[in-house]
């Protein structure tokens, strides 16, 4: 059997753009009608499947886009496609 193919995977990087603009958690869970243990999900990259609702939320009250707050990963090794091609 074959291992399965990576596509890559995407980080929350929440926790680095709060830090960067000195924005407290307490003040966008406020801001952005989020439950405390919900950002902190958030926070640490520990999402599985994101909410788009609260993604838009996050946005909005930090008047950002989403690249700002989430980054999309490559595949440590490029797909064999791509490199017999």
């Amino acid at each position: 059997m074959s291992e399965p193919l990576d596509y890559g995977h995407f980080d929350i990087v929440l926790a680095e753009y709060l830090q960067e603009r000195q924005f407290s958690k307490n003040k966008l869970a406020e801001k952005a009608n989020l439950q405390r243990t919900q950002l902190n999900a958030y926070c640490k990259n520990d999402i599985k499947r994101p909410d788009l609702d609260v993604l838009a939320r996050i946005c909005y009250a930090l008047n950002c886009d989403l690249p700002d707050i989430i980054r999309y990963v490559r595949p440590t090794q490029e797909r064999e496609e791509n490199s017999n091609g």
